[in-house]
């Protein structure tokens, strides 16, 4: 296993979705398993990708 770049981690999360970021918080518990399954997608298809995360001033393209 490779491992966990945290600075690379923290950067995936600031890149992530707001809604995802402040979700996390939400006083529903399935508006947080969402929103933690979003940071966990964004995560893991940063470490995926093996590129660099997206600036958080991009935009994500819904296809």
């Amino acid at each position: 296993m490779d491992k966990i770049d945290t600075a690379r981690v923290a950067e995936t999360i600031l890149a992530a979705p707001g809604w995802a970021r402040v979700g996390i918080t939400a006083p529903t518990s399935h508006i947080r398993v969402e929103a933690a399954f979003e940071l966990a997608r964004a995560i893991a298809e940063s470490m995926r990708a093996g590129a660099e995360p997206a600036s958080p001033d991009q935009l994500g393209l819904s296809l």
